[in-house]
């Protein structure tokens, strides 16, 4: 039985942009051993997934609790990767588009029989016995990073995100708006996030107040209302707790749910539960792809071609001076009349 490791120890949006290659991999290989490490911060995007064992998780001392020490976090680290180098892998798949040496020495770290990873043109790392070079072809993050197959044999087109809400998350976020399965099932719910990390990609509160008001009166839309929680002005986590808080005011009157979320799996239980999604370009409009939302996304300084919402329905607004301000509420209702049309819902 062969065994595979596919490391991807960044953003949220990353390691959904992953699942595609997770998937080809169990399909090709459907008795092996197929394993995955990833950091706390992103595993829920696994939660659940079919083509896994086992899902295997470090913390990055900067998403330590406050109880635990930098020290104590870096000892169980090795503990993982020794627990791991027990496994003795026949692969492990560096799943970036690009060459890190972080992941590479995870990798070493686990001391498996191969290492599939990109380098750069003309370059030799003698731990990727497997190389994959790095080129200058324009493609999709999903694209790009399902290049690391080729060298065993998988080619084609990059199947669609896979990412699954547990029956815990779907069923707090129903309870939290009051409604059952079949009851939201029957309704046009919308998840609408108005957080984004990048200044560029945040759509202004009164422009989503102004489109949801438009949806709820053209299409008779209920809404989910999600948000990364907090004060802008911190400078560790900025939250946008403010700009909720300025959008709920001004639509009082609106059948709307106000939903922060502080857990990724929270935002997963409330995307499950959705028809469709509004968002800016992030972390989010891909688990909403990931759970196969027709997607209206906003893009500001962000490349489009590379990060839209891979395999849905969808709708991506995008300026010349690549600033979301520039989208105006008009643009975005008619987009949103097209994604409906597109996607039937």
């Amino acid at each position: 039985m062969k065994k595979f490791l596919v490391i991807r120890r960044d953003n949220i949006g990353d390691l959904v942009c992953t699942t595609p290659l997770i998937h080809a991999l169990r399909e090709r290989f459907p008795d092996a051993r197929i394993d995955a490490l990833v950091n706390s911060y992103n595993r829920p995007v696994l939660a659940g997934n079919p083509d896994l064992d086992n899902v295997y998780a470090y913390t990055k001392a900067k998403h330590r609790e406050d109880h635990e020490t930098v020290l104590g976090v870096h000892w169980r680290r090795a503990r993982l990767m020794l627990e791991l180098r027990r496994l003795q892998y026949d692969y492990v798949i560096l799943a970036n588009c690009g060459f890190l040496m972080r992941p590479l020495n995870l990798a070493r770290w686990v001391g498996p029989q191969n290492i599939v990873g990109f380098v750069p043109p003309g370059k030799k790392v003698p731990a990727i016995n497997i190389p994959v070079i790095i080129d200058k072809v324009a493609r999709h993050e999903v694209e790009n990073v399902f290049r690391l197959l080729e060298p065993i044999g998988i080619t084609g087109t990059p199947p669609a995100l896979q990412v699954r809400a547990t029956p815990e998350e779907t069923a707090a976020a129903l309870q939290a708006l009051g409604i059952t399965r079949d009851e939201a099932n029957r309704s046009l719910l919308v998840a609408i996030h108005i957080s984004a990390r990048k200044i560029p990609q945040r759509w202004p509160a009164e422009r989503f107040a102004m489109l949801m008001r438009e949806l709820n009166e053209k299409w008779n839309c209920r809404f989910i209302l999600l948000w990364s929680p907090g004060d802008e002005n911190n400078p560790l986590h900025p939250g946008d707790d403010g700009k909720a808080a300025s959008i709920m005011a001004a639509i009082s009157d609106l059948p709307v749910l106000a939903y922060p979320t502080t857990q990724l799996g929270a935002l997963i239980g409330a995307l499950s539960i959705c028809k469709a999604m509004v968002c800016s370009d992030g972390g989010a409009m891909h688990v909403g792809a990931g759970l196969g939302l027709p997607t209206l996304s906003f893009f500001g300084n962000s490349d489009a071609s590379t990060w839209y919402p891979w395999g849905v329905p969808r709708e991506v607004l995008q300026k010349p001076r690549r600033h979301v301000d520039d989208i105006s509420v008009d643009d975005a209702a008619e987009a949103f009349s097209r994604l409906k049309q597109r996607a039937g819902f």
